[in-house]
């Protein structure tokens, strides 16, 4: 399998590799302009902006859209996030052209068709209200806003009803004028693709797009230190701590991934063996390492009843602490393979293999070889992982969201006392 780029001369960038012995490609052009690139005034339009990528071209109609993509068996789809926004199809490999066809035409001649902007509209306010009605995702949502407090990475993607309500057809063009040039896109492939077909095609469909300069999104900051308690009569307290951690450039986003992986990423892992296993205060408990271009966050996340809730959090705190003293050379050696497992088996399909192509184009403006990755996985060793533990459980800056029936759980004041002793 090879990866291959080029870049046209208005700056619009393709990457692609091929996977022999596939019939099926995924294809998708992936735009720098998520969540994060938004001013206050357009919090929530990236998305808004998705729901209406398949809603009518200057060329075809929504159902068009539909139809010539499943005609031939293959789905269409986009989806928004922090720092990109996605559109994306798989098909066979004969429809690689027809796939990109559809998905240039949705970026290049979208109508906005008042009537559909309010169809779109009422879709939005269900699904904000949906969030809502869902504690594990909105508590995420109340986590985020304060780890990056008053910062556009703070915010949801979604965006506040009041400003959904508001959004026209004006507005929506304005925001792609502003971050839809071709040097904020990349068209990304993997499986059955011809690296020299696409860039043939793209040349033609893309290349005569006027390079326009490059909004960069704000570098952000975790600030931390805010508590979001939100009392509500449900079944679970839910219970989220964010600590500040890498960002995607930053090398040692390998060592606080494989630090999460042994903390909380398995059912072998330190907080789900003595929280839920020993002690039985919970079904689900996890911790992840996630991470942007400039910043990242360690996650822990827990749902348990309201009158274990504070113990849950105690424990945490201290199985933290204990991590940085006693992680061994065996839960390191786990973790690292579970860390190369899980990128290699999903690398087995070609529509994560094609975003995570675009992911690394977007952030380094290359694809480093897999050799490469595996090799700065297996440098990590134990004691790095025990000196970013001790960071993380006593110094990093840290947030606080909670959501049910959360009365009796420690405040985050209670939680940094517990972290200093």
């Amino acid at each position: 399998m090879t990866v291959q780029h080029h870049q046209l001369a208005n700056g619009f960038r393709i990457v692609t590799e091929h996977m022999p012995g596939l019939q099926s490609a995924a294809i998708g052009i992936w735009v720098t302009a998520g969540g994060r690139h938004e001013r206050l005034e357009q919090n929530g339009i990236a998305h808004f902006l998705e729901h209406m990528a398949f809603k009518g071209t200057t060329t075809r109609s929504a159902l068009q859209i539909a139809e010539e993509i499943e005609d031939v068996g293959g789905y269409i789809n986009a989806y928004t996030s922090r720092e990109v926004t996605a559109y994306y199809a798989r098909v066979l490999q004969a429809d690689v052209p027809l796939a990109l066809d559809v998905i240039s035409d949705i970026l290049m001649n979208p109508i906005f068709d008042p009537r559909e902007i309010e169809v779109e509209r009422g879709v939005i306010l269900q699904e904000i209200g949906q969030a809502y009605d869902t504690p594990d995702d909105v508590i995420f949502d109340w986590l985020q806003e304060e780890s990056y407090r008053d910062q556009a990475l703070g915010r949801t993607i979604l965006g506040p009803s009041e400003r959904v309500r508001a959004f026209n057809q004006a507005d929506l063009s304005a925001f792609i004028k502003e971050h839809y040039g071709p040097g904020q896109m990349i068209l990304s492939a993997a499986g059955a693709v011809d690296h020299d077909q696409l860039v043939k095609l793209a040349e033609g469909l893309f290349g005569g797009m006027t390079p326009r300069p490059s909004l960069v999104a704000d570098p952000a900051r975790f600030t931390g230190g805010g508590e979001a308690r939100h009392e509500k009569d449900l079944e679970q307290a839910h219970f989220a701590l964010a600590f500040e951690s890498p960002g995607y450039r930053d090398d040692e986003i390998y060592t606080a991934q494989i630090y999460s992986s042994a903390l909380g990423g398995g059912m072998s892992s330190r907080l789900f063996q003595e929280v839920r296993e020993h002690r039985g205060l919970c079904y689900t408990i996890f911790a992840q390492a996630g991470a942007y271009a400039d910043t990242g966050t360690t996650t822990i996340y827990a749902g348990t009843s309201a009158d274990q809730v504070a113990e849950l959090a105690g424990i945490t705190i201290d199985e933290m602490k204990r991590a940085a003293d006693d992680m061994s050379d065996e839960e390191v050696a786990r973790a690292r393979a579970q860390m190369k497992a899980g990128m290699l088996m999903g690398l087995e399909s070609p529509s994560n293999r094609a975003e995570r192509l675009a992911r690394l184009v977007q952030i380094w403006d290359r694809v480093p070889d897999l050799t490469e990755t595996i090799a700065r996985i297996d440098a990590v060793t134990t004691q790095d992982v025990r000196q970013f533990a001790e960071r993380i459980a006593t110094q990093a800056p840290a947030a606080l969201a909670l959501y049910g029936p959360v009365s009796q759980a420690p405040t985050l004041a209670q939680l940094q006392e517990r972290r200093a002793a």
